[in-house]
């Protein structure tokens, strides 16, 4: 894993931010590449997230940056069409890695610890808007969802994503050729488990694709925000 004094640096200063310890884990979504010389930062951020309770850390790897030398192993071109979809929901014309989003509203440019702290801290400590539960046996998966004060009007999808929670890289070309990376809570598969109307408690049944571990977000249809989120446990 490449550990520079730049990197080191940028966690130990997460790592000693201040936490909130109120509502659901926030939903950081970090869009990186392997093909990317400036995200290195950033993926070492996600090692920290992936240890906080109070945090869904999730990495995204895109595929736009294979063109350069080095096909990213775990790119996946429907993480590039959800970050557009970002992008668009909020009145940007431009992609780029890193960037994370915070609960599907707000973005955060690269390894901003600082930025990203008080926006977790924000939402850690806003009133709930809906409330979601999920257990596991074997890989049916049984989610209960239950509004808490949503607007009218609002459709939700029910998103179940499982997640590798370490995978390494040997690096051979590109810009971190030569580079030995880890990366943490690498997102492998996503589905769908139903769309809910935000009125009344609602339960979902879905069908894991693996042995992986799980998280289940609430989120406004067309990429709005998580209004909700948790582990499947």
């Amino acid at each position: 894993m490449l550990r520079s004094a730049a990197i080191l640096s940028v966690v130990s200063l997460f790592a000693a931010a201040p936490v909130a310890a109120e509502g659901d884990p926030v939903v950081i979504e970090l869009f990186t590449s392997q093909g990317c010389s400036s995200c290195p930062p950033a993926d070492a951020i996600m090692h920290e997230l992936a240890e906080r309770d109070d945090v869904i850390g999730l990495a995204l790897h895109v595929d736009y940056w294979d063109y350069i030398g080095w096909k990213d192993e775990y790119a996946d071109p429907g993480h590039t069409t959800r970050q557009r979809a970002y992008a668009r929901q909020g009145g940007r014309s431009m992609i780029y890695t890193p960037q994370m989003v915070v609960n599907g509203q707000q973005d955060v440019v690269g390894a901003q610890t600082v930025e990203l702290d008080r926006l977790i801290e924000a939402h850690l400590l806003a009133a709930p808007e809906a409330s979601v539960t999920a257990t596991r046996a074997g890989n049916a998966v049984t989610v209960d969802v239950t509004p808490v004060e949503l607007p009218a009007g609002e459709r939700y999808d029910v998103r179940l994503v499982q997640y590798s929670p370490m995978r390494h890289a040997s690096i051979r070309r590109g810009e971190l050729a030569g580079h030995e990376l880890d990366y943490a809570n690498v997102v492998e598969s996503w589905q769908v488990a139903g769309q809910w109307d935000g009125v009344a408690p609602q339960q979902f049944s879905a069908e894991l694709t693996s042995d992986l571990p799980a998280v289940v977000l609430v989120q406004q249809a067309g990429h709005g925000p998580i209004v909700a989120a948790t582990r499947v446990k």
